[in-house]
């Protein structure tokens, strides 16, 4: 019986096949045939996970696939690994692909309803000697493998991540678990710029403790390389960091080169840009989710580029529920977001000082230091807790939290808040879970809503 209906699906992680699987659930393959196509060797992993499995605390990297090609193949779902689409022909209804371990043939696929899921690239400045071997870019497994090989052939011991956000803060510490002496480069005041200026200040100040020499204001100029053409030191406009190995922690983008060829809607950050149903703007029959695309800040009210796994699964069942005939939408985040390094919990959700300004909006921000447990409890350590509220009416607009054991999941408190609306007095009346192992009292983050109430009272209109 031929398929009534034929989907294509350009990305096999997180939203492309999670998207897949929830159309296969809802729809038989003789109703919905669906292809996709996957350039790298992994297909549904965890790239969260990589830090740790370079770091030696996971197996990998079959243990951080969720699921593998021949079970999804199992499922009647169509899956070509280390095949590249190269174009889309909108008109047509096609897209050109390329197989990469086939001397490159290339082929044409037809389909009737297409799913973006091309992920995000590491930012990788156009610097002189940055695309030497031995300078690791880290999002796939295909990465992580590599960075594995070069530290495996590497005679030496000293590393030089380029950047302190998430990656590369996570990266220190998977070089620091393998014995490196690790330089971090840190091109603006403060690593974590996902934190304030003052709360990156902590992480800063904890990173030196652990060994991790992190240079702050320090832009990268490029890298230098041996005789062989391998990295052997990192350049600054003012210094020289020698290097075994490179790890560039810049971040990343929202990979939509097809999309931009093919003439398809981007915000400002480059990302897709779609509707509630996650269905690209203009077009009834393409979808869009994962790391390329943006999504709407609930708290803002603008578009934003975060890429997370968590939002990506979730595009992927909603554009898999629509696609199969049913009907969802992902209303938007919030922007949280957790990390650590070493034994330091960093986490936040809302707006930062300069989106709250860069929004319009008027706030009032307070700091507090308390303790993730009863001080009396064996284990009671600092925690900062950030707070900013609007100013007139007291909504919560966002949270930044940096301590040990136990802080960094505190910030779904503030998440769950923001997400319905409410105003720091509100949050004050939370009725949270206490015990002296868990926390004082008074929750660290109830004591900043206190603070923050008392804040706004104050500032008046």
């Amino acid at each position: 019986m031929t398929a009534t209906e034929r989907l294509v699906i350009v990305g096999g992680d997180a939203a492309g096949m999670s998207a897949a699987s929830q159309a296969r659930r809802l729809r038989k393959p003789d109703e919905l045939a669906i292809t996709a196509f996957e350039r790298s060797h992994f297909t549904s992993y965890s790239a969260c996970g990589i830090p740790y499995w370079v770091g030696g605390r996971v197996e990998g990297p079959n243990a951080l696939i969720a699921r593998t090609a021949e079970e999804h193949r199992a499922r009647d779902i169509d899956l070509r690994m280390r095949t590249e689409v190269t174009e889309l022909d909108l008109d047509r209804g096609r897209v050109r692909t390329r197989e990469l371990d086939n001397g490159g043939r290339e082929s044409w696929t037809g389909f009737d309803k297409l799913v973006l899921a091309t992920g995000a690239r590491p930012r990788r400045p156009p610097l002189p000697g940055i695309d030497a071997p031995g300078v690791h870019g880290v999002q796939t497994l295909d990465d992580g493998q590599a960075l594995l090989d070069t530290l495996a052939a590497s005679p030496g011991r000293r590393a030089v991540v380029v950047g302190a956000g998430y990656i590369g803060v996570e990266m220190a510490e998977a070089l620091i678990l393998r014995g490196y002496q690790v330089t971090v480069l840190e091109q603006n005041g403060q690593p974590m710029s996902t934190l304030d200026p003052d709360m990156g200040a902590l992480v800063h100040e904890a990173m030196c403790r652990m060994g991790i020499e992190t240079v702050r204001g320090a832009a990268v100029t490029g890298v230098l390389t041996d005789r062989a053409g391998r990295a052997r030191a990192v350049t600054t406009e003012d210094a020289e960091y020698p290097a075994d190995v490179v790890v560039l922690g810049l971040g990343v983008r929202p990979e939509t080169t097809l999309a931009a060829a093919a003439g398809l809607p981007l915000g400002e950050s480059g990302g897709l840009l779609t509707d509630l149903a996650m269905r690209v703007r203009g077009h009834d029959h393409i979808w869009a989710g994962g790391d390329c695309v943006e999504v709407l800040d609930l708290v803002s009210g603008h578009t934003r580029h975060i890429a997370l796994g968590t939002h990506a699964n979730k595009h992927g069942q909603i554009i898999g529920t629509n696609v199969g005939g049913g009907y969802a939408t992902f209303p938007g985040v919030v922007g949280t977001a957790v990390s650590k390094v070493c034994d330091l919990e960093i986490a936040r959700t809302g707006l930062l000082e300069r989106q709250a300004h860069a929004a319009g909006l008027r706030f009032v921000t307070v700091t507090v230091e308390a303790t993730n447990r009863a001080g009396y409890y064996p284990g009671a350590s600092p925690m900062h807790v950030k707070m900013l509220a609007e100013r007139r009416t007291g909504r919560l607009l966002g949270v930044q939290i940096v301590g040990r054991e136990g802080a960094g999941k505190r910030v779904d408190i503030a998440a769950v808040a923001l997400t319905a609306g409410m105003t720091v007095e509100q949050m004050t009346a939370l009725d949270l879970g206490y015990a002296p192992p868990f926390s004082p009292v008074w929750d660290p983050v109830l004591v900043a809503a206190r603070k923050a109430t008392g804040a706004v009272r104050a500032a008046g209109s």
